[in-house]
């Protein structure tokens, strides 16, 4: 039985409920209503979601207007699920139901035997019962498992023990579809739905009937039905059925973040930080683009399977190993700052490792392959931040014998000690850093390893630390 709500401003009978002239919609005209308030409000239909403003928005607001099921089209991480879990917002407060129904009976059409007997005894006086927006939306994760009964429903035996016949509608235990009856029903990952339960899914949905243990019983129920695929299983022919893949009115392809900046900021949004100890927390700018772009470059990468894609939670997770990295460090050495730097894209290597798949050919090479998908990051995020006036004080000292090491567990003030007097150089990194020895230190690592991707400077590797020095 669904959980309703009582309220004393809200019609509680069928009488009160007909007299304070309550409109009953079909659950597709209802979000229609809303969408189009919505737009007229100049508000977004659906929020929490970046990047799709000039994209998928267009597309997702037409189909709902339009009155549409809808099926997302997308690889891993494109906030497929955050997207239709956003369409709940577009139900109304609250619904009017006939008391005690499992199926969200309308009181003006009742479905199910129960909410039509009782109204035929009771009429008006028919207890009304209301019931939330969050209440009207069910979702599964498809999978081979998966029976009719959890979708449809089936016979109790505890209804049959007590002298019900099994042709009675009364015996059945509804599954989630009927119990969102009036809301939205959502599947995700569709096509690993068995093709027998994929039949019963549209029988339920487009025929308005289904048979339980050989009896027919009518449920014209009134569902949004809402589905997510990745496009390589979608179109292996016959993973969908051919008439399900019909009923979808919009089909909408997503993507990822298109541009670095939108990346980032989903990062920032999404992304949990870790409890510092009251230490402020400092994360150069370009910092955030690095860890952004190694997303960007593992989706052109053709050691990376791109068929399972590369989420953006790849990118979220890599901002949270940064800054955990960071503050392992400051911990350790007592710092008062906690700045991550470039040395800590080490730790990264365990976030990455488990959000892409590495094309066979290069299986157990997966250091490698991240490898180099963090140098292209790198050379690229140098090349937008530093000029070329920035090293000549550098590459000047490097001639005269100058070599600095790095490494990510000495303190910050201890490597900013080896370019001691080259001020014009330190200028640069506060400009591209900010002003905490954090932040320098920051810069300088970005300014070592660009020059040595540049094939400006040697870099000599030893144990963790590395020693940068004149070619």
């Amino acid at each position: 039985m669904v959980t309703s709500q009582r309220s004393t401003d809200r019609p509680t009978t069928l009488g009160e409920l007909r007299e304070s002239g309550w409109e009953s919609l079909p659950v597709k005209e209802e979000i229609r209503r809303n969408v189009v308030r919505r737009l007229r409000g100049g508000e977004d239909v659906v929020t929490g979601v970046f990047g799709y403003d000039e994209t998928i928005v267009p597309q997702l607001e037409t189909a709902l207007l339009a009155a549409h099921d809808v099926i997302f089209l997308g690889e891993r991480g494109q906030a497929k699920s955050r997207m239709i879990r956003g369409l709940v917002d577009l139900l109304d407060d609250a619904m009017p139901i006939v008391e005690g129904s499992e199926i969200n009976d309308d009181p003006y059409d009742p479905v199910s035997r129960y909410a039509r007997e009782r109204i035929a005894a009771e009429g008006d006086e028919t207890l009304i019962a209301w019931v939330g927006r969050d209440e009207r939306y069910a979702e599964k994760l498809a999978t081979p498992d998966i029976s009719i009964a959890d979708l449809i429903g089936e016979v109790d035996p505890i209804k049959v023990a007590e002298g019900r016949y099994l042709s009675d509608e009364l015996t059945i235990h509804y599954g989630l579809i009927p119990r969102v009856n009036r809301g939205i029903f959502a599947i995700n990952e569709l096509p690993d739905l068995a093709e027998r339960i994929q039949v019963g899914l549209l029988n339920i949905l487009e025929e308005r009937d289904v048979q339980i243990r050989g009896y027919k019983v009518r449920l014209p129920l009134d569902i949004m039905l809402v589905a997510s695929a990745n496009p390589e299983d979608y179109t292996n022919r016959g993973r969908i059925i051919t008439p399900l893949k019909d009923r979808f009115g919009s089909q909408i392809r997503t993507h990822y973040p298109l541009e670095t900046d939108l990346e980032v900021r989903i990062a920032e949004v999404e992304c949990t930080p870790p409890v510092t100890d009251g230490r402020p927390v400092h994360v150069p700018a370009f910092l955030r683009n690095l860890v952004a772009e190694i997303s960007q470059f593992a989706r052109q990468s053709p050691n990376v399977n791109q068929r399972s894609g590369v989420s953006v939670r790849m990118t979220i997770c890599n901002t949270e190993t940064l800054l955990a990295a960071a503050l392992r460090r400051a911990l350790r050495n007592g710092e008062d700052e906690v700045v991550p730097r470039l040395s800590d894209l080490d730790a990264l290597i365990a976030s990455t490792a488990g959000k892409v798949e590495i094309e066979s050919i290069d299986e157990g090479k997966e250091s490698e392959v991240l490898g180099r998908v963090f140098a292209k990051a790198i050379l690229q995020v140098y090349r937008e931040q530093v000029r070329a006036e920035d090293v000549r004080p550098l590459l000047a000292a490097a001639d005269e014998g100058l070599v600095v090491e790095v490494d990510s567990e000495t303190p910050a003030q201890a490597v900013l000690r080896q370019i001691d007097g080259l001020d014009e150089l330190t200028a640069a990194l506060v400009r591209i850093g900010g002003e905490s020895p954090g932040g320098i230190v920051a810069a300088l690592e970005l300014v070592l390893e660009g020059l040595h991707l540049s094939k400006r400077l040697n870099k000599e590797e030893l144990g963790g630390r590395a020693a940068y020095s004149a070619r």
